[in-house]
């Protein structure tokens, strides 16, 4: 969408991957100079709100959350707010808890709506970028989905189509992924475990997977997976044990798919429709990470959906009783039960369940064409 190229050329293979020079597996990394090539927002006075990979983007005026961490481990939410509207301190502080996790929520995309009007208003950038993410949470949590949670987006979007028809600016509305219901939670991990393939350290913290010492481990993200190949003659025995794998449809080649960046996995995992990837790697639950049953997008190897639901309300108030008490705590209150999970995306099952871009003009009908599409409609308005 940003760059009108595939990911063998921008390098965003996933919502996160395996660096080969540390030895990591880090998700939802935010700096845009992870993006490889040139934006279409780039040479235009930009506003980016909420959008992804947008630490030190390239534009005028932007507003992402970014925590403050202390030394003792302790973490204060925020937002970084670059739009010279003093967002925090005219809307209150940006409601952290329902941006993602058991709390997520309808007032992240309210918020982030009041936001960007203030920002269209009085800043009028050529070009504003602006991401209302409440509708994704519900339809991972249930499989029917909820026209309530589209009626409270559209609400959102009518705050921002508002604001820009005060400004005279056009309106383009476009979704990366359609999501479709799931029921099938599929353990690649712990099938290349069983393999001898993948390796772990047990440790008082649980048991933790050791990327670099792995023949073959996964990369889970929704209904695909990156599987990195240590050895190049095992990559057919390891992609016809994936391919046995129940729920599992398709195990192929990183260029079949245009994922050949240096980043992707040797092979490719696709669920079948109504199966997604689930990234637990241990046998059993008494052993499993103490980062398992947290909110904590970057420690895990993998996309953990599971963070939208809670254990109990009843043991999440026992620890921020606890947190309020200056006393140590750990706000383990995430299930491991992925059956819980209802709804994923990552395949194209059919033309109306993938991306959509509602707009005037001749709409591209492929993402690659967005680029292209944004930069004509912004020189018709110029």
């Amino acid at each position: 969408m940003l760059t009108g190229s595939l990911p063998r050329d921008h390098g965003i293979v996933g919502n996160g991957w395996y660096y080969r020079d540390t030895q990591e597996i880090r998700f939802w990394q935010q700096a845009n100079s992870l993006v490889q090539g040139k934006k279409f927002y780039e040479g235009f006075e930009t506003a980016k709100l909420f959008w992804w990979f947008n630490q030190s983007a390239p534009v005028q005026y932007s507003a992402t959350p970014k925590p403050h961490y202390g030394c003792d481990g302790s973490k204060v939410f925020d937002i970084l707010d670059f739009t010279e509207c003093c967002l925090t301190q005219r809307l209150g502080p940006f409601p952290f808890f329902t941006f993602w996790g058991p709390h997520s929520g309808l007032a992240c995309s309210r918020w982030i709506a009041d936001a960007a009007s203030i920002v269209l208003r009085e800043k009028r950038p050529e070009l504003s970028l602006v991401y209302l993410p409440h509708l994704d949470y519900d339809f991972q949590r249930f499989s029917e989905p909820s026209m309530s949670r589209v009626r409270e987006v559209d609400e959102c979007a009518k705050t921002i189509i508002d604001a820009a028809a005060d400004v005279d600016t056009e309106v383009v509305i476009v979704s990366e992924y359609g999501l479709t219901a799931v029921d099938q939670p599929v353990f690649l991990n712990r099938e290349l475990r069983r393999e001898g393939w993948l390796k772990i350290r047990s440790g008082p913290f649980g048991e933790m997977m050791i990327p670099g010492e792995c023949d073959a481990f996964a990369v889970c993200d929704h209904q695909l997976a990156h599987v990195y190949v240590r050895q190049p003659e095992q990559m057919e025995e390891v992609q016809a044990k994936l391919q046995s794998v129940p729920g599992v449809d398709r195990v192929v080649a990183a260029e079949e798919l245009g994922l050949d960046h240096p980043r992707s996995g040797e092979l490719i995992c696709l669920a079948k429709p109504n199966a997604w990837f689930a990234y637990y790697y241990w046998l059993n639950d008494d052993v499993a990470p103490d980062f398992a049953r947290t909110v904590d997008i970057h420690r895990k190897p993998g996309y953990d959906p599971c963070e939208l639901f809670m254990t109990s309300k009843f043991r999440a108030m026992r620890k921020l009783v606890r947190k309020k008490l200056g006393f140590r705590y750990s706000m383990d209150i995430i299930p491991l039960d992925p059956s819980l999970v209802r709804g994923s995306h990552g395949l194209m099952t059919a033309p109306d369940r993938g991306p959509l871009i509602i707009g005037s003009g001749d709409l591209p009908t492929e993402m690659c064409g967005f680029s292209s599409y944004v930069q004509e409609r912004l020189r018709r308005q110029g």
